[in-house]
């Protein structure tokens, strides 16, 4: 089973929402998942409850696993506080990125795990990392499969087509596009997969809606299906 990455179109889309549904897929599937999300802006460590509520603290809840700090760490080893690009969330604490470090992290839990492996990608796939390279080098220097997650939000295409367009001369393997729900957007769910499934080719186009539902179960079996 290949590991998978999961990038967007920007930040708040909804990346952590379509990791822990594919985690209880394949929890449901008796499938021994693992899930990463290496680099964590915005991470609170001041109390017990904003870690739980953190990305890493509902990855690993969701894994059936305790947010302690040893989990924390096991999954997300760079962590900063300010809710920013991951490069000046790290120069607001004078620390930064090590590339090669990130890189090698993400293929050793590669190589050693035996099961699908979720690993989630920071903000947008053009966020920079370091002074020079972004979730898109990271992703290239992996070269896994990809799913790219976006909103229904009026401007939502364009940014998800020019984002696949990204994906494409990086020769990346783009598994799906996934499109969650935007509140109270003047542009419906479907109408929304449809528009970018008329330009996608043999990319497959999921849409999850924003309230829980067998449609969402089903969506989510869907993208577990592609890996």
């Amino acid at each position: 089973m290949p590991a998978l990455f999961i990038t967007s179109t920007g930040t708040e889309i909804g990346k952590t929402y379509v990791a822990c549904g594919l985690i209880r897929h394949f929890r449901r599937a008796e499938q021994p998942v693992d899930a990463l999300k290496p680099v964590v802006s915005g991470f609170d460590a001041t109390s017990v409850t904003a870690v739980a509520a953190s990305d890493p603290g509902v990855l690993l809840t969701s894994l059936g696993r305790k947010p302690t700090p040893d989990e924390i760490d096991r999954i997300s080893p760079w962590r900063f506080r300010a809710p920013l690009s991951p490069d000046l969330a790290a120069a607001r604490e004078n620390r930064s990125i090590d590339f090669d470090e990130l890189v090698d992290f993400s293929r050793n839990a590669m190589s050693v795990h035996k099961g699908p492996l979720i690993i989630e990608g920071i903000g947008g796939l053009m966020v920079p990392l370091d002074g020079r390279r972004t979730v898109l080098d990271w992703m290239t220097m992996l070269r896994i499969p990809v799913l790219l997650v976006a909103g229904s939000y009026l401007g939502s295409i364009s940014h998800t087509l020019t984002a696949l367009h990204v994906l494409a001369q990086r020769k990346l393997d783009i598994a799906a596009t996934v499109v969650n729900e935007t509140p109270n957007s003047p542009v419906t769910l479907d109408e929304t997969v449809s528009i970018i499934e008329r330009f996608t080719g043999d990319i497959e186009v999921i849409g999850i809606p924003r309230l829980p539902s067998g449609r969402d179960h089903m969506a989510f079996g869907r993208i577990g299906r592609l890996f």
